[in-house]
């Protein structure tokens, strides 16, 4: 069942019905408030689809020039073959012969082991976008061999159910990256919970696709008979202890850990309209650049190694951004923050996302222009229409636990 705060295409329509152009140009960030735990126990609804395809096209007005940075880098190949040839190695070191090493074990599986496995989750990203080879059947199987160290099969997964969350992002009921009612229940806003939620994030990845309850595609069966296979062969090379290393670091990586945080930055919100992060610090040195998500988002067949381009050409469309500089700041304030939660995200209806994005435009540069004198006062009036929707629904809230 739907939250209260849900629109339907009635209301979307009374909301737009004397917009012909789509008033957030030209950033694109909302006129909404984001949802506050404690006072607010759903994620904030908005009005209008998501923000990327629209920034794009406006950005490509002006720097049609980024069009020219379409295309794929095969150098991901080769660290997708040194990513798992390392891990691989690992695996067989602390299975075969440093086998009293207990403790080191745990330790390397969370700081390197834990470092190759979200980096393979970030090569799955770019395979997912054909931004690692020429073609469609080469990109999927750079990803099938990524997969080998993670030992369960989620390349093929990750393709399909990461392409629905560009295709819905924040529309409720189909991005498969929003929360679970049911985990935004559990968890609230309680430190503790929210510490033993990150650490088994990966695992509630996994389990949002499912909830989906999807036929499994020709591909991920495929993907379920190549894993099957390179299990039983890397069981043979490197032991228990081995597969043990192995399930340490995909479990450890994708959970409480600096590579893992991105799904933190990326869509929570930690500031009223935006609900697009990028981040900007060292770590996208090794992680492929995937910090910068607002750039990925508004240009998605970029390959990694020149989202920071886009970001320089298009400096005025970014700049102005909120972003983040440290991952670990941003797993800290998540757990210890009273206004951050699980519910920290924007969602929308489907009937809102297909009404703004069919029938609300892009304007031009022209008529952005004969728009600007309007644009200020409209903005003012969908923040207060949005701040009285706002309290209407705490209201509710509030009498209805009395």
């Amino acid at each position: 069942m739907a939250p209260r705060e849900a629109h339907t295409t009635a209301e979307v329509e009374a909301v737009h019905k004397d917009e012909r152009y789509d008033m957030r140009f030209p950033s694109y960030l909302g006129f909404w408030k984001r949802s506050v735990p404690g006072l607010d126990e759903a994620p904030r609804f908005d009005m209008y689809d998501e923000p990327h395809l629209k920034r794009r096209k406006q950005i490509l007005a002006d720097h049609p020039e980024i069009e020219d940075m379409y295309g794929y880098d095969t150098n991901t190949v080769w660290i997708t073959v040194a990513t798992v040839a390392a891990q691989v190695g690992l695996a067989y070191l602390f299975g075969r012969v440093l086998t009293e090493w207990h403790w080191t074990m745990v330790f390397v599986a969370y700081a390197i082991g834990g470092s190759f496995s979200t980096q393979i989750g970030i090569i799955f990203h770019e395979f997912t976008h054909n931004l690692c080879a020429a073609t469609s059947l080469q990109n999927r199987w750079v990803g099938n061999l990524g997969n080998i160290p993670l030992l369960v099969p989620l390349a093929q997964s990750f393709r399909r159910y990461h392409l629905e969350h560009h295709t819905y992002q924040g529309v409720y009921g189909y991005d498969p990256d929003l929360p679970l009612e049911w985990e935004i229940r559990l968890i609230g806003n309680d430190p503790i919970k929210k510490f033993f939620w990150l650490i088994i994030y990966g695992v509630m990845y996994i389990g949002r696709g499912l909830a989906q309850q999807k036929q499994l595609t020709r591909w991920e069966l495929y993907n379920w008979a190549w894993t099957i296979v390179c299990d039983v062969v890397l069981y043979h090379v490197c032991g228990p202890r081995g597969m043990l290393y192995l399930l340490l670091s995909v479990f450890l990586g994708f959970g409480l850990h600096p590579g893992a945080a991105h799904f933190i930055q990326e869509h929570y919100t930690f500031r009223d309209g935006q609900e697009t992060y990028s981040y900007y610090g060292s770590g996208n040195y090794f992680w492929l650049n995937i910090g910068y998500h607002n750039e990925h988002h508004d240009f998605p067949l970029v390959p990694w190694t020149k989202l920071p381009e886009v970001k320089r050409v298009a400096a005025e469309y970014y700049d102005h951004l909120a972003f983040h500089t440290s991952w670990c700041a941003v797993l800290y304030m998540f757990i210890t923050s009273s206004v951050l939660a699980p519910q920290s995200r924007v969602v929308r209806s489907l009937d809102a996302h297909r009404y703004a994005r069919k029938n609300l435009k892009v304007p031009s540069a022209d008529e952005a222009k004969g728009l600007a004198s309007v644009k200020c006062e409209f903005a003012l009036r969908m923040k207060k229409a949005a701040e009285m929707s706002m309290e209407k629904v705490r209201a509710q809230r509030i009498i209805g636990a009395q």
